[in-house]
């Protein structure tokens, strides 16, 4: 695989690159690059072959944005970039500053109609352009209608503002009844959805990944190394001073549980086996799952973009796809243990059978059991 091998973005006619580039390091900040350094990642990017570049208003206060459209611009590349930006998160009082603790204006954030106009159109500003290519619902406010946000952003399709629209950070049920609406409709649907997915964060695989492949949206992964947590640089019982969740960060230290450190070490295992950096497997596991069109990724560097990069070159051996599944499986719901083989079987009198959409009846002998099973 290469940056290159292109596909189509759920189903939809956009044409995106395996791997997006996520510009949350554009801008200033600890974690982050300067506009050189920025602009260096940005020009290896499509240099490589990647075509994907994801924003947000919120990123660097907005300057993640005005880096992304000055970089573009003086490529020359706004045909061939596919341009994502985001909207959802108060412009006024920003969880990423201090002046969260004011009283921001309210309707400066969310998903209602009012706000999705102010943010598109101050993102249509720092980024320089007059349309945005994909336009991400960041994250579900919790009251506006679905109606509202599947009318608003069709709208904007229909305008011409925006060519497409997608949804990250929402429940399943959310994101199936959008797409719904918009078929029944006759409207332009959400085509993705955006949700943090790795090696130790896959309860998404319960109801976001059936209810995407049931919408034709594509998924794809946020924080697929965790936060940095699965490129093995932090060790059992020393955490301290060795990146970005050592310090202040959204996960705290919720990525530092016995379960975790036994998926590391799996994963340590396995890139030892086949002497590549355990990032560079986490990466190549979360592009083979199913469902997964475009993953995202992030550098501060370009060894970093080069690193992540050359994950693409990397397939896996069902052994070792198996052994990594296998000791991060999530423990089982409700939802997800009503599709296990048992009670398939229960209903087909003692029969496997398999759905139109699977390639083969389900093999008892390779699922990995799951945790709490």
């Amino acid at each position: 695989m290469s940056l290159t091998q292109y596909r189509t973005l759920g189903r939809s006619g956009l044409v995106v690159s395996p791997l997006a580039l996520g510009t949350m390091t554009f801008g200033p900040g600890m974690w982050n690059a300067d506009g050189a350094a920025a602009c260096a990642i940005f020009d290896a990017y499509l240099d490589a072959g990647g075509n994907f570049v994801d924003t947000a208003d919120i990123y660097a206060g907005g300057e993640s944005e005005t880096l992304v459209g000055r970089f573009i611009k003086e490529t020359g590349t706004r045909d061939r970039v596919v341009l994502a930006s985001k909207f959802g998160f108060n412009a006024s009082a920003s969880p990423l500053t201090a002046s969260q603790a004011a009283n921001g204006n309210p309707n400066a954030g969310g998903a209602g109609a009012k706000n999705i106009h102010r943010a598109l159109d101050a993102s249509l500003r720092r980024l320089g352009t007059d349309y945005i290519d994909l336009y991400w619902m960041h994250i579900w406010d919790g009251v506006t209608p679905v109606e509202e946000i599947v009318q608003t952003l069709g709208d904007l399709v229909r305008a011409g503002k925006i060519r497409y629209f997608a949804l990250s950070d929402m429940p399943a049920w959310l994101a199936m009844k959008a797409a719904t609406l918009a078929a029944e409709r006759g409207m332009a649907g959400p085509i993705a959805m955006q949700v943090e997915y790795s090696l130790v964060a896959r309860d998404v695989e319960a109801e976001h990944l059936p209810a995407a492949k049931e919408a034709g949206m594509a998924v794809i992964p946020w924080s697929p190394l965790a936060g940095g947590f699965l490129t093995g640089k932090y060790r059992r019982g020393d955490t301290a001073n060795r990146g970005r969740l050592s310090g202040a960060n959204p996960f705290g230290d919720s990525k530092f549980t016995d379960r975790n450190w036994e998926i590391l070490d799996m994963l340590v295992s396995v890139a030892t086996e086949i002497g590549r950096p355990a990032a560079q497997v986490a990466l190549a596991w979360a592009m083979a799952r199913p469902g997964v069109t475009s993953t995202l990724i992030g550098a501060r560097s370009l060894p970093q973009l080069a690193s992540n990069i050359a994950a693409t070159d990397i397939t896996l051996t069902l052994d070792q796809m198996d052994r990594l599944d296998a000791v991060s499986a999530s423990a089982m719901g409700f939802s997800a243990s009503l599709a296990q083989p048992m009670i398939r079987r229960m209903v087909f009198g003692g029969n496997d059978v398999a759905g139109w959409s699977e390639t083969r009846p389900l093999d008892r002998s390779r699922m990995p059991v799951p945790r709490g099973a």
